[in-house]
């Protein structure tokens, strides 16, 4: 695919963007669960089970805060800087002004996803009376992408960006779905998550096809030194570092003997994906580098082989 072959969505953003089309959503007060257990592991530990199940609520309350936190960085931080840059051409890739309005679309939609998550903090904290213990000031993408931009030569500093966080937005698209699908939760919470989703999609096929036009006309040793960098991205942004200091923020508030707090600590210690082919997001990092057309180069098989299948 190359540049002059690129379609805008514009037309699609204006009849579907959630920012256009979509009412505030209003948190329940029903006996759904507020966040899924699925994605809270420290909940299902035998010494939770054992000594403080009356306190899933409260765990799944911060967690709930964390995904907030989480989604306010990557949107406004990360992602948003990104687009920004593309959309009035500060980038060292030039793109036609279809791409460039499309980014400004992903833009607005970005830092709208990051007002509607913090609407739903503040209608937390409202209906349940629990404040958030102190959440982390970054994601594992705060570090991931300066540890690859590190060992990028100057000039393609601007294409690992746009890579790295092709992938991010590639991989949560298929989070955000499968998050969107738990019954368990209450409907406001899915209906927020459907809402993200309808943008979500759209953005991971921008940036995708992105990916795509530059890759198509990048030198063969560009593509070289990209992909050797690629392995260093993907091991940084497959840590739990950021989620495990969290989870051992959590165990210290809960009102349990010492002991306990010390056999959750060990639990949740165990509780890291190795960071091999079977982690749970490596499928999906995959399906972005076959849908890019970056798998195709055998520098990228070659530097991922310890990943593929």
């Amino acid at each position: 695919m190359n540049a002059l072959d690129y379609q805008s969505f514009a037309d699609t953003w204006e009849e579907r963007a959630t920012i256009r089309t979509r009412p505030r959503r209003m948190l329940e007060d029903d006996d759904k669960l507020i966040y899924p257990l699925s994605r809270q592991p420290l909940v299902h530990s035998q010494s939770f089970l054992d000594h403080c199940p009356h306190l899933r609520d409260f765990v799944l309350v911060q967690s709930l805060y964390k995904f907030i936190n989480d989604v306010v960085i990557f949107e406004t931080e990360l992602v948003d800087k990104t687009a920004r840059n593309i959309a009035k051409n500060r980038f060292a890739i030039a793109f036609p002004f279809a791409c460039r309005y499309d980014a400004m679309t992903v833009v607005v939609d970005e830092d709208y996803h990051a007002l509607v998550a913090m609407d739903f903090m503040q209608q937390t904290i409202a209906m349940s009376g629990i404040d958030p213990i102190e959440l982390p000031r970054e994601i594992e993408l705060s570090r991931a992408i300066p540890a690859a931009l590190q060992r990028a030569p100057e000039h393609l500093r601007d294409a690992v960006e746009l890579i790295c966080v092709a992938i991010a937005e590639n991989t949560v698209t298929n989070d955000v779905a499968a998050f969107a699908k738990d019954d368990t939760v209450k409907p406001s919470i899915k209906g927020l998550m459907a809402d993200h989703l309808q943008d979500e999609g759209r953005h991971s096929g921008f940036w995708s096809r992105l990916v795509r036009i530059y890759w198509h006309g990048a030198s063969d040793a560009d593509r070289t030194e990209i992909a050797r960098v690629l392995p260093v991205f993907i091991a940084q942004y497959l840590t739990n570092d950021i989620q495990k200091g969290f989870d051992l923020r959590l165990i210290e508030q809960l009102p349990v003997a010492a002991p306990i707090k010390q056999a959750l600590r060990e639990e949740a210690a165990a509780l890291a994906y190795p960071i091999n082919r079977h982690h749970p997001l490596i499928a999906n990092i995959l399906r972005f580098f076959r849908s890019s057309s970056m798998l195709d180069s055998a520098c990228v098989q070659d530097a991922l082989a310890d990943y593929l299948p």
